[in-house]
């Protein structure tokens, strides 16, 4: 058992799924000192290999790993993992680029000329399971020296002007700060005291991997009915939704209940005969009325839920982990402007919202009632059109996500592009040491000279670009975000400006 009286972490991280082994490695990156607790003894769980549970990394996740270094590992392993025959996700000759509520969207429909502030380019999703994203965040976080104990839950915490205690299942921690990423049920959220408010779930859905009698009882793709919803991958990979009002949920279903509830919404008569795997989900959607309370915060599931519909929950907990690694880092240091901290709530509390009120959109389209299939009828014509199939790409894609830092040119606030050097780097690569980027098109003495004064902080980089968007420098946040912009002669005291409102005062 520790000392009480030191503190010798100063961070402490509840929870070793993505989101919580992301923020360690960016606190890591920044020179902390992080703990993991997992309350979970084994990290490997036959939940997160089946093929429902892979999640579709939006773009905003894509270009945050690829300013990291995990993306090519991630990358290799979702080439090499082998999809089961049928997935109705591979069922079109089609190229899909995802779905709303299982209406898809194909990238021939999509125009990408509607996305200025990009650069021209491939652009999508990529699939990766949660055992492999996992994995690959674990081996970074033990690579930049993370501390994570397994078997160590939390079960309470105090709070005082320095620090938090914590009692764990295997005695007592202490960091300067406290993050939960603790899932949904997170025991950090209610230890710290946060209000979790939001919308009471209307179904039961199930994600199984089953045995039939009959393997082609069941046509394989997503089907509405008068009952519910499933979706089903041969041979036996089944997901269902039962409007039960979510009252199955936390249950531990056998194979008796998972055949009742497929002959329900399916209105067939088919048995099962083994259940391999089970588990339950609904579309309950909360979100905790506020992100920090002293030195505890909350990231990933812990600050939000919905329903895993498009499985965008895990790149909104990514994205709040982007946002605040950076900002925690600096805070410790000493060398964080005034309200930095408080920025991380201001700006992902608006993005949860947004993406919980699109999880319910999509309950309401799959609603066993006449007015969601009629207007699940006026939606899949929408997403054939031109400009539909763009608007959805867009929003499930996440390349419309901008943060308003008050200023209007239309790339500010947003992730910045990854300009071809002509030195041969791109700006995620220069990202990678977690510092903020001051990227010189033209070489100007006045923006290195500012450079140096806040050395350690910010990289200074001179180089032309094969096509700049007609820029003539930017100041990138460490999180990749666009921060200051300049289009002719960069005025030397605006860029000092945006500096100082992001990486406080220079040293000298």
């Amino acid at each position: 058992m520790q000392n009480p009286d030191t503190i010798p972490y100063d961070v402490i991280i509840a929870g070793a799924g993505p989101v919580g082994l992301f923020l360690a490695c960016e606190l890591r990156l920044a020179g902390c000192s992080v703990l993991v607790l997992e309350k979970a003894q084994d990290p490997h769980s036959p939940l997160k290999g089946l093929p429902f549970g892979l999640r579709g990394l939006s773009v905003p996740a894509i270009e945050s790993l690829d300013r990291r270094d995990p993306l090519d590992d991630l990358t290799r392993r979702a080439a090499g993992r082998d999809t089961p025959a049928g997935a109705h996700w591979m069922a079109h000759q089609r190229r899909t680029g995802g779905h709303f509520a299982g209406i898809q969207f194909f990238h021939d429909r999509i125009d990408s000329t509607q996305w200025p502030w990009r650069l021209p380019g491939p652009i999508g999703s990529i699939a990766a399971d949660m055992a492999s994203i996992e994995a690959v965040f674990a081996l970074r976080a033990e690579a930049l020296g993370v501390e994570i104990r397994r078997g160590c839950g939390v079960e309470a915490l105090t709070q005082s002007d320095d620090g938090v205690t914590i009692v764990t299942t295997d005695g007592m921690a202490r960091g300067r700060w406290l993050v939960g990423c603790d899932g949904g049920r997170s025991t950090v959220r209610k230890a710290a005291g946060f209000d979790f408010a939001g919308t009471d779930p209307e179904f039961t859905g199930y994600s199984a991997q089953v045995e039939l009698a009959d393997p082609i009882a069941l046509a394989p793709g997503r089907h509405y009915t008068a009952q519910g919803m499933y979706t089903y991958a041969a041979p036996g990979t089944i997901a269902m939704v039962d409007f039960d009002g979510g009252a199955a949920h936390r249950t531990e279903p056998d194979r008796g209940q998972i055949e009742a509830v497929l002959r329900k919404v399916s209105g067939l008569d088919v048995t099962v005969t083994a259940l391999a795997l089970a588990t339950t989900w609904t579309d309950r959607a909360c979100q905790a009325t506020c992100y920090r309370n002293g030195r505890v915060l909350l990231a990933g599931d812990a600050a939000h839920i919905h329903s895993p519909l498009g499985g965008q929950g895990l790149n909104l907990g990514l994205g709040d982990a982007m946002n605040l690694g950076w900002k925690l880092a600096a805070t410790i240091r000493g060398d964080a402007p005034a309200g930095l901290l408080d920025t991380y709530a201001a700006e992902r509390q608006p993005v949860g919202a947004q993406i919980l009120d699109w999880s319910r959109a999509q309950v309401a389209l799959m609603r066993p009632s006449r007015s969601s299939r009629a207007l699940e009828a006026i939606i899949r014509d929408l997403i054939e059109t031109r400009d539909g199939a763009t608007y959805f790409a867009e929003r499930v894609w996440g390349v419309s996500l901008r943060t308003d830092l008050g200023d209007p040119h239309p790339l500010v606030g947003r992730s910045a592009p990854d300009f071809a050097l002509d030195d041969g780097t791109r700006p995620a690569e220069l990202l990678r040491t977690g510092q903020g980027l001051l990227l010189d098109f033209d070489a100007r003495s006045s923006l290195e000279a500012l450079a140096r004064r806040w050395r350690g902080r910010i990289v200074h980089v001179a180089s032309n670009a094969k096509d700049r968007l007609g820029l003539t420098a930017l100041l990138v946040r460490p999180d990749g975000i666009v921060a200051w912009v300049s289009e002719g002669i960069p005025d030397p005291d605006a860029a000092a400006q945006a500096v100082v409102r992001w990486f406080g005062e220079p040293r000298d």
